[in-house]
């Protein structure tokens, strides 16, 4: 019988401990994906990696006005390829690296009058 009140009692004490276990993680996990916490841990994040997204922002706006300009000047006509204005065998540089003639786009800057 002190046998059985023992196991009974030791396992009761076990049982105990691990439920409180158990409740002590699932709140803890709990308020972890709580949408606040998750919200301040985005923000977190973004702060870390806020620098990268400017950046790639920033470039991705420098390369839209590069293009937007590039199609300006193809339509109006003053982009011309280096392709016709060099002869065959010549070598073209860019910043002291050889690159394919088709490759480089020459365009004009047309001087904008102010109208009288």
């Amino acid at each position: 019988m002190i046998k059985r009140a023992t196991w009974f009692l030791g396992g009761t004490a076990v049982g105990l401990a691990s439920a409180g276990y158990a409740k002590k993680k699932v709140k803890e996990t709990a308020s972890q994906i709580a949408p606040g916490q998750v919200a301040r841990s985005a923000i977190s994040v973004a702060r870390e990696k806020g620098r990268d997204v400017v950046d790639a922002v920033r470039e991705g706006r420098q390369v839209m006005r590069h293009t937007e300009d590039e199609l300006r000047a193809r339509r109006e006509g003053r982009l011309e390829s280096l392709e016709d204005h060099v002869d065959p065998g010549d070598k073209v540089f860019v910043d002291g690296v050889p690159v394919e003639s088709g490759r480089v786009i020459v365009m004009r800057r047309r001087e904008h009058r102010a109208r009288r």
